[in-house]
């Protein structure tokens, strides 16, 4: 990188650092060191909410998989406006009124305090290894691109993160979120207008468009159902909607966020916010790895995009073997360069058959040049025996410091960098709180005013600053999981399904009393676990499944036992 994009990438996260300290000055008592003051805006709630989900993975895998895959991930997301207003009529007027800090303190009152800490703890272990994915993608990445340490890279993250999050607790977390999302915005939106502009000049954008739905990357929409197809509607549309209602309704994380809020109002529109900008985002973001795609249509990309195993067949005896297969890739790019820009030139002159022969040529020329990539790629694996065959997360930012102008690249590195930073800082965030009110004030910490003092701020910030060791500790020894995006949402539908199935059970199952639903969740969390062992079932589906196994077993079991009255108080109610 150049001394420019050096000096915009460090002034951009030196702000958020000191924006982060500035704003989250004052939380001198556990309450407000957790709670954040319960003061925020709607506006400030839904930039922090939007802010925790859009990690790093998220641009720098989300490209990668427009690139490899089409569009059709954005389905992924079709749940969450259903989800939200869900959410705001039934979860978030609860929460408000009964004044909690965490989603689980719910479930003591309706339950008793196993089921509780169950759910407490199915959190803490999915999201603490989440956040180690979140810091360790990027770190990756950059180490391998930009050939620094892996782990510097970690240690930069984590450790800037932790100076305002572990100090300023869920405010500072908040006002940090807000300028890292300008960031974000500003370096993706930048890449995209240029990664247009960079296209050859006779090709306008709605011909880029063509030529990617001429090659399978527009396919955002897929109505065809199959339980075993990852992305369609109906995944999205059933099992995202169940997923979103977990996330957004029960995952601490993004509870804290709308926990913060001056009152209901403002928490409700501030999840609505991020539900109407949460689609639109990840569909522009995905319209930009499409992009990408036909740039390199007309551009010649190389066969692997991660260059560490590269360098590495290069330097052994298979060097001439894969010099071999990289001119015969080199020849068909060319050949696949020529039949787009005929592609384009048939668009222009307006015959349909010419379009529709060379949509057929270019494509066929596309095939072949994929086939010689495998070649180079079984090469690598074959030279490195466990290599990961799939480059998606090195796709993007291989493009952006290949093709970007100087100052932008820091830009977009920056943004790369800040969201690994405010999905971070928000989910340790949220653990460190679970482990607060969860463990330490049920289990240990005593009487319910101990944490206004400064005592169990300082609690508050030790359980934090344990949680980012954890999560970069994770990051250290994480393995490579082909695409981050779709890893970090395998993992969290491993344990949603399960948790939103204990809080469907605790406000609509009135039979149900505590050890049922404890024993029922136990029993339904290894069956979501051995449908992801043996079967091939889409993921999305884990979080349909898990809830309904544990809303049915607890009722069946509730069968056994006699009727028991529901605790006095508002949840009851």
């Amino acid at each position: 990188m150049s001394r420019l994009d050096w000096l915009v990438l460090g002034g951009a996260l030196l702000f958020v650092v000191l924006w982060g300290l500035w704003k989250g000055r004052g939380a001198t008592t556990g309450e407000s060191y957790i709670g954040g003051g319960r003061d925020h805006r709607w506006w400030l709630i839904g930039l922090s909410i939007i802010a925790t989900q859009t990690s790093a993975i998220t641009f720098l895998s989300t490209p990668g998989q427009a690139y490899v895959d089409g569009m059709r991930f954005v389905q992924f997301y079709f749940g969450l406006p259903l989800a939200a207003v869900v959410l705001s009529v039934t979860l978030l007027p609860l929460y408000h009124r009964l004044k909690v800090s965490t989603a689980y303190e719910l479930l003591e009152a309706r339950f008793d305090l196993k089921t509780r800490l169950l759910a407490a703890i199915l959190f803490l272990i999915q999201r603490g290894l989440a956040v180690g994915l979140t810091i360790f993608a990027p770190a990756l990445v950059l180490s391998v691109l930009l050939g620094w340490s892996l782990h510097v890279n970690i240690l930069i993250v984590g450790l800037l993160v932790m100076i305002y999050t572990v100090t300023g607790g869920t405010r500072a977390v908040a006002w940090a979120h807000s300028s890292q999302m300008v960031i974000i915005a500003c370096g993706m939106l930048l890449a995209g207008i240029m990664t247009a502009h960079r296209l050859p000049a006779d090709v306008s954008f709605g011909d880029a468009l063509h030529v990617a739905g001429g090659l399978g990357r527009l396919n955002a929409i897929d109505t065809h159902f199959d339980p075993n197809n990852r992305y369609n509607l109906w995944s999205g549309l059933i099992g995202g909607f169940f997923l979103m209602l977990s996330y957004f309704g029960t995952d601490q994380s993004q509870v804290q966020r709308y926990l913060a809020g001056s009152d209901l109002t403002q928490s409700r529109l501030g999840m609505l916010l991020n539900a109407m900008i949460k689609v639109p985002m990840q569909f522009l973001i995905l319209l930009l790895g499409a992009l990408v795609f036909v740039f390199y249509q007309f551009h010649a990309p190389p066969i692997f995009f991660n260059p560490g195993p590269v360098k590495q067949v290069l330097a052994g005896p298979d060097a001439a073997a894969y010099r071999a297969i990289e001119a015969k890739f080199a020849q068909a790019r060319t050949d696949q360069s020529q039949k787009a820009e005929a592609y384009v030139s048939a668009r222009h002159r307006g015959d349909a058959a010419s379009i529709a022969e060379a949509k057929h040529q270019l494509s066929q020329s596309h095939a072949e040049s994929e086939a010689i990539r495998r070649e180079g790629i079984a090469l690598i694996e074959k030279a490195n025996p466990g290599t990961n065959p799939s480059d998606t997360n090195y796709i993007f930012l291989a493009y952006v410091l290949s093709s970007l102008p100087v100052g932008l690249v820091g830009l977009v590195i920056a943004a790369v960098f800040s969201g690994s930073m405010s999905s971070m800082s928000g989910e340790i965030s949220a653990l460190g709180a679970t482990t607060v009110v969860d463990l330490w004030r049920r289990l240990i910490g005593g009487s319910q005013g101990q944490h206004e003092g400064r005592g169990e701020v300082w609690v508050g910030r030790l359980a934090t600053f344990a949680w980012g060791c954890f999560a970069m500790a994770f990051a250290e020894y994480a393995a490579r999981l082909g695409s981050l995006i779709e890893a970090v949402n395998i993992l969290g539908s491993l344990f949603y399904g399960t948790i939103l199935g204990i809080f469907i059970t605790a406000f609509y199952v009135k039979r149900v009393r505590g050890g049922t639903a404890f024993y029922a969740a136990l029993v339904a969390e290894v069956g979501v676990l051995a449908c992801f062992k043996f079967t091939a079932i889409s993921f999305l589906w884990y979080n349909l499944i898990g809830c309904v196994a544990v809303v049915a077993l607890a009722w069946a079991f509730s069968l056994f036992q006699p009727p028991q009255p529901l605790p006095e108080g508002e949840l009851a109610g």
